[in-house]
Parts: structure tokens; sequence; C-alpha cells
């Protein structure tokens, strides 16, 4: 088969996802056993092929033992080899049909290899874990895995009734026959592959907030013994969902979850609809909240509004990094000025070898990505002033909710919003190397929308301050 590059591969990363088909819908039906970490599933795709005939095609998946394929439901040749699936149809789809692919496998799963460390499905002292992004969604299923193609879901999953299933979505039904469970999670909204979360662990389930009438359903899944501190570091999530639905429009999805694992995790890291935290977040005293801010602020910029492909990954981190500022100043802290003015003391010190809008894979989840990333939002902000930015903002939501965008769309997108030509400010913060100079701030005045009342509280950690554990995932 023919495994070169196209046109419209990542260039990223150039094996994983094939640009000749896109697939709507995914249904998976998992069963999974803890202690021996055994996973066993079927995949059903609906998809729909492009331009020409799909004589072949290929799925990411791991090294899993496969049982059968079929396409149209009839038996396909295939060939599993280096995290490829690689399938020959009996009958290709026609340019532009749609057509149907199942898959069985089974096998224990494990993080895939990356240059970050190993990504995906992670097996905890007791239960697992998935965080997916950029490329782990194949360590636990067979996906085309390019962030571009967004799809429905629907998971089903098996396992002994003593843990608790938490994906991104809404729980269709949870059925209890002898000892185990089956957990049934319906995620209506497109979905990369990547941001398919997913939880299994001793957890306690609460509700955060009251959500009332048209309010976003919030529950938070978490290990009994850091309930206690739990409840006081995410006692404001509440009002950041309602300042972020303010600032950027109604939230993008049906409902919001969080897991507290009881493990240790680098950073936390989020997916539809769901994020995923470390205990190590958890300490009574608040200190991670900036942090919880950066995962709800991905729901609408990363989850709702996705990147067409990884080059353009500062659109993710760049705007959620300033919903961390937008959040400390609205509630009693640092002003985002501020907040701006330690990340560009800090980046001064540092190399200047970072093209924001070209990062290249090396440095796509380098710090001063995140941090030049958030300044450049600010930069947009001090030159459209805070009524034109706070509409070019919510409108860039709401006319991209569920869809896919790019750096030139966002710059042409601002443009509108703008009196004079932001051509050289783009120019200088997303294709030079050299650090621009700090931008001045916009004139004081309250910004709108107005945010919800917060109570002011001391301290914030340091803008760059991320917790260390021992688990490498990016958020």
């Amino acid at each position: 088969m023919n495994g070169q590059k196209t046109a419209a591969s990542d260039p990223y990363f150039p094996a994983n996802g094939d640009p000749r088909y896109r697939v709507h819908r995914y249904e998976l039906a998992l069963e999974y056993r803890p202690g021996p970490n055994r996973l066993a599933g079927t995949a059903r795709l609906s998809a729909i092929a492009g331009r020409a005939p799909l004589a072949e095609f290929h799925l990411n998946l791991a090294e899993f033992k496969i049982g059968r394929v079929l396409v149209n439901g009839r038996v396909a040749h295939y060939a599993h080899r280096g995290g490829k699936l690689r399938i020959r149809p009996a009958k290709p789809p026609a340019a532009g049909a749609a057509f149907t692919v199942e898959v069985h496998w089974a096998g224990n799963p494990k993080p895939v290899r990356s240059p970050w460390g190993g990504i995906g499905w992670e097996e905890l002292t007791d239960g697992a874990l998935v965080a997916s992004q950029p490329v782990g969604a194949p360590s636990w299923y067979p996906c085309n895995d390019r962030p571009a193609d967004k799809a429905s879901y629907q998971i089903s999953i098996n396992t002994p009734s003593a843990y608790t299933v938490v994906a991104g979505g809404r729980l269709l039904t949870r059925t209890t026959r002898a000892s185990t469970t089956t957990w049934v999670y319906e995620q209506s909204a497109p979905t990369s592959s990547y941001l398919v979360g997913l939880s299994i662990g001793m957890y306690q389930t609460v509700l955060l907030g009251e959500p009332g009438l048209g309010g976003v359903p919030q529950s938070a899944h978490v290990p009994a013994h850091l309930l206690a501190r739990f409840s006081r570091d995410f006692a404001r999530q509440p009002a950041m969902m309602r300042l972020f639905e303010e600032l950027f429009g109604p939230y993008p999805f049906g409902e919001y979850a969080v897991v507290v694992a009881d493990e240790e995790l680098d950073v936390p890291v989020e997916a539809q609809g769901l994020s995923l935290f470390g205990a190590n977040h958890v300490d009574g005293v608040r200190g991670s909240e900036r942090l919880i801010a950066h995962e709800l602020a991905h729901q609408w910029f990363g989850n709702s509004v996705t990147i067409a492909d990884w080059r353009h990954i500062w659109l993710n981190e760049g705007l959620a990094k300033y919903a961390e500022w937008l959040w400390s100043e609205r509630s009693g802290s640092r002003t985002a000025h501020e907040r701006a003015g330690v990340a560009h003391r800090l980046l001064a010190l540092q190399p200047q070898d970072l093209t924001l809008a070209d990062p290249g894979r090396k440095l796509m989840f380098d710090d001063r990505l995140y941090q030049r990333g958030g300044l450049t939002v600010h930069a947009v902000r001090c030159a459209l002033g805070d009524a034109a930015f706070f509409r070019m903002l919510r409108d860039w939501a709401t006319v991209h909710r569920g869809g896919v965008v790019t750096t030139a769309a966002f710059t042409a997108h601002v443009a509108r919003y703008a009196a004079d030509p932001v051509d050289e400010l783009f120019s200088a913060w997303l294709y030079e190397p050299a650090l621009p100079p700090l931008p001045e701030p916009p004139p004081a005045a309250p910004a709108q929308p107005a945010a919800p009342s917060v109570p002011a509280r001391p301290g914030y950690p340091p803008t760059n301050g991320e917790p260390a554990g021992r688990r490498r995932w990016r958020g």
C-alpha cells in the first residue's frame, strides 16, 4: 500500500490520519478489566470517502491483536504494522460515498511513543486514565487521528462494578449485571480523536454549583480522601463558567466534568467536555486555580474551535492562557496587563528562536509558546481596545463553533474588528522569532461584558508555574 505523505497530511505528524476520507461517527463497545489491564473492543465507524474511490485507506491503531475488519459489512484485507491499520476493501467505496468500517481488537493497552514520552492510555495503580494530546488516541481505539477530522461518539464500556467510568459527553445509561457495569456515553458535538477522554477509577461523584434553568451541569469525580481539599480548590469553577460564557459565548457542549486521578500528573489536560487533573493539583489552598481556568477555557478554544493541524497550536494555548489572565483580572487578582508584563519579562530572558505561527514539532509544547501566545492575544486587545476586542473574541468562538480554524483565519477575523491595519502586529508576534516590545495597555475602562461578582482573594500562582509530576501530559 502507498504510505506516502499526501498534501493534506499533518506536517508535524504525517503518519497520523488519512485525509482521503472523513469520519462523522464512532461507536465504540469496550470491555476493560483493570487487574490484567485487558481491553477488548469493537469499533464501528461511519465515514465518507473523499474525491477519489477508496481502493485503500488506513486507520491509526497501536499494537493490538486484530480479530477482523469489515468494510460495508464485507470482510476486508488488512495489514497492521507500525501503528497503522491499512485496509483494502473488497469493494472500494466510490468517491463521495458513505461507508462503514468495523474493527475488532484486543490486547493490553499502553501509551504510544512520542517525542514527549508515552501518551494515551495510562494504567494507574487502580484503574486507567486516557489523555491523548496530541497523538495518543490510537493507544486504545482505531481512529483517523488528525485534529481536523471531527466526529460524534458513542462509547460503551463494561468494567467491574466497583469502578466509576467517566467519559466526555452525556451518560445515557448505566446497567449493572452480576459483578460488572456497562456505562454508555454520548458525545454528539464534533470531536477530534485526541480529545476523547476517559477515566476508570474509584471515585466519588459530586456536583459543582447549581446550574439552574439553562445553566451548564458541572460534575466532578474525585477520590474520597481528596474531597475536602477539592471542594475548596474548585469552589469558584462555576463563577469561571459564568464569566467565560459572558466573554466567549455559550458553553459549547451539554455538560462539563472534571476528574481528579489518585496519581500525580505533570499538568492537567483537556478533553471534550472533560478535564483531567492529578492529585497534586488539589492542595486545599487554590494553588492550581489558574489551571482550572485554563482547562475550562479550552472547551471553547481547542475543543469547540479546533485547529486544522498542529502548526496552529498557539491558537489553543494562547487563548487558554489569556483566559487565565482574564480570570485573574476579574476575580480580584492581577490585571491581564500585569500578567502580560510578567510573561514578557520571563520571555525576554529566554532564547528567541520560536516562531509562534509554526513552532515545529519540537517546540509545540514549549512553555514559551503558551506565554507568547497569551501575549499575542493581549497585543490584539491593546490594538483593538476592549469593546472591539471582546466582540471579536466572542464572535470567533461563536462563528467557528464546532469547526476547524487556522492562524490565517484568526488574523483575518481580527482585522475585521480593527480600526487600523494589524498586519505589522501579527507579523511581529506570529512570524518573527524576536520578542516584540510589551504592548501599551488598552484604555482604562471596564471590559465588556461585565464579569460576575467574584470575591477577591490573596495570592496567585506565578504565570509560568506548572506543578511537577511523573506524567508529562500537556493541557
